[in-house]
């Protein structure tokens, strides 16, 4: 299914924004801004491929947006269409001088905007297409060779001179039959030629000799590039150095040396691949780069909905894998969900390159047998020579790299560096004792206040595990969070969570503290685990608490993860009362159209967007939509990370229900929550503040 071209309207006029973007949703997925700033902010979070700019607006008007956009190096090339009314031509020059690829009049006339629209993004797609095409010759790791129609030679690139040692000026205007070595008959020769003028084109294996007299074994491709009238205009050759494959042919051709399920190379021919790659490199001088891959959670994928669907992600994930590299790489599984790329001809900054595509690849949604899915990949990389210079040195380096870039969030690469060797101990000493911390109960839990800003009580708690290890100090959450959910030990600390937030509760009602709900958090792994709902009703059930009493959070990227089995566990367990929030609101990936049917209670303003709503009319204009919106679904808001009172007096203003952070409370043990003796309170069912009938 391929991806809708993303239109970004911009008019402070609802009514034309309306006419415009219905005009254009059925071919493209439509965007709207009502003003200038709004519209650069949503172009800041995620370009879009063509810009609808009205030029008259208050504030900022559309010449001002254009002038912005292309003085920034990341929004330069983003095509821009101007709407006017008016039609004077200098108006329009104007528009064209400051950047504008196209100028449209108010009114705008329905099939001429499709035309105009359609037009632009074709220009646009060809002029990408023209420079990807000059980069590709210019940069290729493959000789390439352009003849004229006679045949002869009037361009090469610089990997045909590395490769024969012939320059372009001394080739230019000669015929390519000047390399042959007469290994190549005359039979092979006119069959040859035979293909490319009756086919268009030919691919074989062939013989050459080079500037010094070398004979070289080629794969070698030959195309024909026609005019419109049919004629041929030019021959493409593509030249393929095959000499150490051809004397390694013999020994491994003997060898299993594929993944069964995927077709790529497995462990063994991705070392004998490598070891080939590096004794060429130490050879040419040449630099290559290692990329150790793991996919995130997707044992989890693989164990929730079967190992059917789980082999279809990892087949979708080699293809994507092997799209996003050249020929001449290297893409191998060595089994599960870990893949290594070996990158030919590869310095960091090509690496780094290819890593980013490759995350953004991974990242991008999958479908398996009618599963939407998403997963992502954390990739560690290591160059030689400057990491290692064997197979063994080089693998071990990148697979350092990789546990880097899961310690810090997953979704990223990584580089090695010397210091990962100490950075990977400690993650290891983290996870040996982690376990035995658990087992021994040094796990605990703080708690949060939460405060109702209508009357300024404390009316609910957020459980936060916390850990200080005789041996490590205190662990932050960030560090073994993620291991644990790498093992599999979440599940069971999640468990115990889930027991001793409940538990707490009771003791703090039966001390007289009513009024006041319990939050945990629950991560993918947690939510999606088997008999969650059962759980949640045997602790409920264990510690006499009714289902309003505990918060659930789990965050929008779990909430997003195949949305139809969330909305079946959120039903289940709002069906025994507990309240459900969407944690971290904003930061991650959701839609609207599933955020409306989920039988959610609350939403949480993320602390990124709280930090600076002071002096960011963006991070202000996103709380004060999200507040409003929530209202409007009958949602109550908790605002995370108030730290000065001019915060909470803003998020006040703004209709904020419930405010959370150090102004309020830092975490802190059981004890330090409700230290002194309570006020006289209502019965246990009195509200916490929320309406909490939805």
């Amino acid at each position: 299914m391929s991806v809708r071209p993303r239109i970004l309207l911009v008019d402070d006029a609802p009514d034309n924004v309306l006419v415009l973007g219905r005009a254009l949703e059925v071919v493209y997925e439509v965007q709207f801004a009502t003003s200038g700033e709004a519209a650069l902010a949503l172009v800041a979070r995620r370009a879009p491929d063509l810009i609808l700019l009205d030029v008259v607006m208050p504030g900022m008007d559309g010449i001002q947006v254009l002038r912005r956009l292309r003085a920034n190096e990341p929004t330069r090339d983003i095509p821009v269409i101007l709407v006017s009314a008016d039609v004077s031509e200098q108006t329009q020059i104007d528009g064209l001088d400051v950047g504008a690829d196209d100028y449209l009049t108010k009114p705008v006339i329905t099939s001429v905007l499709q035309a105009r629209v359609r037009n632009v993004l074709q220009r646009k797609r060809a002029e990408r297409q023209l420079r990807l095409a000059s980069l590709v010759f210019r940069h290729s790791g493959e000789a390439i060779m352009v003849t004229d129609r006679d045949n002869r030679i009037i361009d090469i690139n610089p990997a045909f001179t590395r490769l024969t040692g012939y320059s372009l000026d001394e080739v230019r205007g000669k015929n390519p039959r000047m390399l042959a070595s007469g290994r190549t008959s005359r039979e092979e020769y006119e069959a040859m030629w035979s293909a490319v003028l009756n086919e268009g084109l030919w691919q074989g294996e062939i013989w050459d000799r080079n500037k010094a007299g070398e004979i070289q074994p080629k794969l070698l491709t030959i195309s024909v590039v026609r005019s419109p009238e049919g004629g041929v205009e030019n021959f493409i050759a593509i030249f393929t150095d095959i000499s150490e494959r051809k004397a390694a042919q013999e020994h491994i051709e003997f060898l299993a040396h594929h993944d069964s399920l995927t077709g790529l190379p497995n462990r063994l021919m991705l070392k004998l691949t490598l070891e080939h790659a590096l004794a060429h490199q130490q050879r040419s001088g040449c630099r290559l780069a290692v990329m150790f891959i793991d996919l995130d959670r997707f044992k989890e994928i693989n164990d929730s909905l079967g190992h059917p669907v789980g082999d279809g992600l990892l087949l979708e994930v080699a293809q994507r894998l092997s799209g996003g590299v050249r020929e001449s790489d290297t893409v191998a599984r060595l089994g599960g969900d870990e893949f290594v790329v070996v990158l030919d001809d590869a310095d960091a900054e090509v690496a780094a390159r290819v890593a980013r595509q490759l995350v953004k690849a991974l990242g991008r949604p999958y479908e398996v047998l009618g599963h939407a899915l998403r997963t992502s990949a954390s990739i560690g990389v290591c160059l030689y020579p400057d990491d290692g210079d064997c197979y063994e040195e080089l693998m071990k380096n990148a697979d350092l790299a990789l546990y880097d870039a899961k310690g810090k969030g997953r979704n990223n690469f990584q580089f090695f560096r010397s210091e990962l060797n100490v950075a990977t101990s400690r993650r290891r000493k983290i996870e040996s004792r982690l376990y035995l911390a658990f087992e021994h109960r040094r796990l605990a839990l703080h708690y949060q206040p939460q405060i109702l800003q209508s009357n300024g009580q404390v009316c609910g708690v957020e459980a936060l595990l916390r850990w200080h290890d005789s041996e490590l100090g205190w662990v932050p959450p960030d560090q073994f969070v993620p291991i644990a959910e790498d093992t599999g030990l979440i599940l069971a600390i999640g468990a115990w969570v889930l027991d001793e937030a409940c538990r707490q509760l009771k003791a703090w009602q039966m001390a007289g503290i009513t009024g006041v709900s319990v939050a945990i958090n629950l991560s993918l792994h947690q939510f999606r685990q088997a008999g969650l709902p059962r759980l949640v009703a045997d602790a409920l059930a264990r510690h006499q608490l009714r289902g309003a009493d505990l918060v659930i959070e789990l965050t929008e990227s779990v909430a997003m993860q195949n949305p139809e089995a969330t909305i079946e566990i959120l039903q289940a367990l709002r069906a025994q009362g507990v309240c459900l929030a969407v944690d971290d609101f904003g930061t991650g990936y959701s839609s609207l159209a599933y955020l409306k049917v989920l039988p959610i209670q609350r939403l949480k303003l993320d602390k990124s967007f709280v930090r600076d709503i002071e002096t960011d009319a963006n991070d202000a204009a996103i709380c004060s939509a999200t507040i409003a919106m929530a209202h409007a679904m009958g949602l109550g808001v908790i605002a995370e990370g108030v730290e000065t009172q001019a915060q909470q007096d803003y998020l006040a203003s703004l209709g904020c229900d419930v405010m959370q952070g150090f102004l309020l409370g830092r975490p802190m043990p059981a004890e330090q929550v409700f230290p002194a003796p309570p006020a006289p309170a209502g019965a246990q069912g009195e509200s916490d503040g929320f309406d909490s009938d939805r």
